[in-house]
C-alpha cells in the first residue's frame, strides 16, 4: 500500500508530504484546485515520461517520493531479478534536474524507467477518466477474462512458445531467400568451382611447374652449357682439374719442408676434391639432360590453365586461388544442403505450431468456462449499480492466427435495456454507463489481480444520487482487501471514505501552491456541505452532510 508520498518543486507544488493509511481515501477539492498535479506527481514516481515545463523552480531540482508497504504481496522475486535490495517498506524516488536529467531510484539502487514502471505496475493501478475507453479494447478485454481464468501461467507458456515460433518462422523464411537467391547462382558457382577443381592448387605448385618448363625449353641451351664446362675442368691439356692435379703433385713434394707446406697442399687437396665432384655432378647433369617435347608441352598446358584462371579471377598468387575455390565449394554447398536444413525448419516449425494449438486451446476453455462467472457477477454488481435490464453477450472463438495471447477473436457486446440490440459498449453506452461497467470491472479483477493500491480518477463521472451512493458502497467493499483511493466530486462517494483529504489552493506572497490536508470529522461535515449545496453553507446542507457521514 502507498504509505507516504512527498513531492517537491513540481507544478504548484512546492513541498507536500503526505501520510496515507489503509481502506478508502477519498480526495476532494475544487476544479482547477490541483488533484490532477497530484496524479502527475504519483504517475513521474511510477515511471511516467519527465517533462521540464512541470518544475515550479526552474533552477532547483524536483523530487518525488513515495513509500509503499509491499511485504503481503509476493515482489520478493521481482527485486531478486532485477538485483534490487527487497525492504518491507520501499522507497521509490525520482529526481528530474533543471538540465533535463532525469533518475529514478528504488531502495536508494539506482533504476532505469522501465524497471521503474514495472514495479510500478505491480503496486498501483491509477484510473484515469480517459482510461474508461479501454472497455471496448478487445485487449482489455481479454486480460479481463484471463484474470478471471487464472491464465497467468498458461500465458507465459504460450509467450514463449510463440517467441520460439516466430525465430524458426523468421530463421525458414531466410532460408526460403537464400535458396531462391543461391539456386538463380548455383549453376555459374559449380561451373567456376569445376574448373578450379581441376586443376591442381597446391602452395609452391606455380614455381615448381614454371622451373621445370624453363629446364625442358631449353634443353639444347643447358646442354651445351654442361658441356662446355665439363670440357673447362677435364681438358687433357689445359683443363681445371687436369691442371690441379699437377698442382697437387707439386705441392706434395714440398710438404717435407714444413707445416707450412703440408698446409697448403691440404688447401689444394681441398679444391681439387671439390672441383673433381663438381665435375662428376657436370657428367651426371649432362647425362641426365633429355629433350621431352611432350611432357615439355604438357606442363606449358598446365602453366597456361593456372595464368587463365588468375586472369579470370583477377589475382596473382595460388594461394588467392586456393581461397576462392574454397569459398566456392562453401556456396556451393550450402545451396545443395539448404533443401535439408529448410526441411528441418519446417519440421522444428510443425510441432511448434502444435504445441502453440494445444496451449492456445487450453486458455479458450478456460476463457469459456469462465464467461458464465463473469456475465453473472457483471449483472449482479450492475443491478445494484441501477441497471437492472442490462445484459452482455460475450463469445470466444477461434481466430485463424495466432496472437500475442492465444488464438482467439473476443465478442464483448452489451444491451443497457431489455429488447435492445447488443452492440460495441463503445457505441451504445453512455458515459455513466461506461463509469459503472469500469468500476464493475474493477472490483472484480481485485479479487484476482492482488494489486496493494487501486486509485479511481471521478470513475463516478456521469452519475449522481442514488447511484454514486451505491459506487461508493463497492469502493468501500473494495478496500476491505486493498487500499482505495477515489478522487471524486460527489458528497455521496466522498462520505464513504475511511480518510478524507482535501486538495487546496493557497496564496503566499505573489505565488500559488497547492496543499493537500487530511480532514477532520467537522471539517469533512463542512467539506460535504460544500458539495451539497455550494459555499454558501446552509443548515440542511449540514444536516444533509452530517446524515450521509453517518
Amino acid at each position: 500500500m502507498l504509505s507516504n508520498l512527498s513531492i517537491k518543486n513540481y507544478a504548484l507544488i512546492d513541498q507536500l508530504n503526505v501520510a496515507f493509511n489503509s481502506g478508502f481515501t477519498c480526495i476532494t477539492g475544487e476544479t482547477g484546485a490541483g488533484k490532477s498535479i497530484l496524479l502527475g506527481g504519483l504517475s513521474l514516481v511510477l515511471g511516467k515520461r519527465a517533462d521540464l515545463s512541470t518544475l515550479r523552480d526552474k533552477d532547483q531540482k524536483c523530487i518525488i517520493e513515495a513509500e509503499f508497504g509491499i511485504d503481503k504481496y509476493d515482489l520478493k522475486s521481482f527485486f531478486k531479478t532485477f538485483d534490487l535490495d527487497f525492504e518491507k517498506l520501499t522507497i521509490i524516488r525520482r529526481e528530474i534536474h533543471p538540465s533535463g536529467k532525469s533518475r529514478a531510484f528504488i531502495n536508494d539502487t539506482p533504476v532505469t524507467l522501465d524497471v521503474l514502471s514495472k514495479l510500478g505496475n505491480r503496486l498501483i493501478d491509477v484510473h484515469s477518466q480517459h482510461q474508461t475507453l479501454q472497455l471496448a479494447d478487445n485487449d482489455f478485454q481479454l486480460k479481463m477474462l484471463d484474470a478471471l481464468a487464472e491464465n497467468q501461467k498458461l500465458l507465459i507458456t504460450y509467450s514463449i512458445a510463440l517467441q520460439a515460433y516466430n525465430k524458426t518462422s523468421v530463421d525458414l523464411t531466410e532460408l526460403v531467400d537464400i535458396q531462391n537467391n543461391a539456386n538463380k547462382e548455383l549453376d555459374y558457382n559449380s561451373f567456376l568451382l569445376s574448373e578450379l577443381q581441376e586443376v591442381t592448387l597446391e602452395t609452391g605448385i606455380q614455381e615448381e611447374l614454371e622451373s621445370q618448363f624453363e629446364q625442358l625449353n631449353n634443353v639444347e641451351t643447358i646442354t651445351e652449357e654442361l658441356s662446355k664446362s665439363h670440357q673447362i675442368l677435364n681438358d687433357d691439356q689445359i683443363g681445371v682439374v687436369t691442371m690441379l692435379s699437377q698442382l697437387k703433385q707439386i705441392a706434395g713434394k714440398l710438404t717435407e719442408f714444413g707445416n707450412g707446406y703440408s698446409e697448403l697442399y691440404e688447401r689444394i687437396n681441398s679444391v681439387f676434391i671439390e672441383l673433381d665432384d663438381i665435375s662428376s655432378e657436370l657428367e651426371s647433369l649432362q647425362d641426365n639432360v633429355e629433350a621431352n617435347p611432350q611432357l615439355l608441352e604438357e606442363i606449358n598446358g598446365k602453366l597456361q590453365r593456372l595464368y587463365d584462371l588468375q586472369k579470370k579471377h583477377g589475382v596473382l598468387e595460388i594461394s588467392e586461388l586456393i581461397a576462392i575455390r574454397e569459398e566456392l565449394s562453401e556456396k556451393v554447398g550450402i545451396t545443395e544442403n539448404i533443401e535439408e536444413q529448410i526441411r528441418e525448419k519446417e519440421s522444428l516449425l510443425k510441432a511448434q505450431e502444435q504445441k502453440l494449438d494445444s496451449l492456445a486451446v487450453k486458455i479458450r476453455e478456460r476463457r469459456r468456462k469462465i464467461i458464465p462467472n463473469l456475465k453473472k457477477q457483471l449483472i449482479e454488481k450492475l443491478t445494484i449499480l441501477g441497471m437492472p435490464s442490462v445484459s452482455f453477450k460475450i463469445e470466444v472463438n477461434a481466430s485463424e492466427n495466432f496472437k500475442t495471447s492465444g488464438k482467439d477473436n473476443l465478442i464483448f457486446l452489451f444491451a443497457a435495456n431489455k429488447g435492445s440490440n447488443y452492440g460495441e459498449l463503445k457505441k451504445v453506452a453512455s458515459g455513466g454507463e461506461l463509469s459503472r461497467i469500469m468500476l464493475t470491472i474493477k472490483s472484480i479483477l481485485a479479487k484476482y489481480e492482488r494489486l496493494p493500491t487501486m486509485m479511481f480518477d471521478e470513475i463516478d463521472s456521469g452519475v449522481s444520487g442514488e447511484i454514486s451512493n451505491k459506487m461508493g458502497d463497492i469502493m468501500l467493499e473494495m478496500s476491505k482487501t486493498m487500499q482505495v483511493f477515489s478522487i471524486t466530486h460527489l458528497p455521496q462517494v466522498a462520505s464513504k471514505g475511511n480518510q478524507h483529504y482535501k486538495v487546496f489552493k493557497q496564496e503566499e506572497a505573489n505565488a500559488t501552491k497547492t496543499q493537500l490536508r487530511k480532514l477532520t470529522n467537522d471539517e469533512r461535515i463542512v467539506e460535504l456541505a460544500e458539495m451539497l449545496g455550494g459555499k454558501d453553507l446552509s443548515d440542511s446542507a449540514l444536516a444533509h452532510a452530517k446524515q450521509l457521514l453517518n
